[in-house]
């Protein structure tokens, strides 16, 4: 499972956990005096119908809205109009860094993502497409970090992207191990695409 479909699972527990926890304190509340007053009442007294209202949004949703796009660490692009636009690379509580983008088709044709994105390892090509092949180069300590995997082996990365329609966008992302917290900034490569620098926050 991919951390950014883990920070929507971490969400959706926690938003289940609050409405279980209101629903309680709200059946504690309303168990005494209702029930009082339609003793009173000769038992007459209906207590009033739960609310149905649904909870309004608190814009925290932001996993169905991708990464945010108002800042650009770099752009990559191959020449013939795929190009992906780095938007964050941020360190996440485990030690990973999780890299987020847009990869774009500003041609007026349809364009393939290219097989070399998938990376050399044998254990990896098993996934089928994705974008293995990203690697980060921290230059001031000489080390290079590859995309994570998961315990089946399977790149920590987006997967399954091929064809990429004229004008198309499409999110993307990688993780990997996160550099030492003294490294500020980090090149970042994909084959056949220029190596661009990212800060990281």
């Amino acid at each position: 499972m991919s951390m950014w479909h883990g920070a929507q699972a971490r969400r959706a527990a926690a938003a289940a956990l609050a409405a279980a926890a209101l629903a309680v304190s709200l059946t504690a509340c309303g168990s005494g005096s209702e029930n009082d007053d339609a003793k009173k009442d000769g038992g007459s007294s209906a207590s009033a119908p739960a609310s149905t209202e649904k909870p309004k949004d608190d814009g925290d949703n932001d996993g169905d809205k991708g990464p945010d796009t108002s800042q650009t660490l770099a752009t990559m692009a191959n020449g013939n109009g795929l190009e992906i636009a780095v938007h964050s690379a941020k360190r996440d509580e485990g030690g990973f860094l999780t890299v987020t983008g847009t990869l774009t088709n500003s041609s007026s044709k349809q364009q393939y993502a290219p097989v070399e994105w998938n990376g050399q390892e044998q254990q990896v090509r098993r996934t089928g497409r994705s974008f293995a092949g990203f690697t980060l180069v921290d230059k001031a300590e000489k080390k290079r970090y590859y995309v994570l995997r998961d315990t089946d082996g399977f790149p920590l990365t987006t997967t399954g992207v091929t064809a990429v329609k004229a004008g198309e966008k499409i999110v993307v992302f990688a993780q990997f191990p996160a550099p030492p917290a003294s490294t500020s900034q980090v090149d970042i490569q994909l084959p056949l695409m220029p190596t661009a620098t990212i800060a990281i926050s």
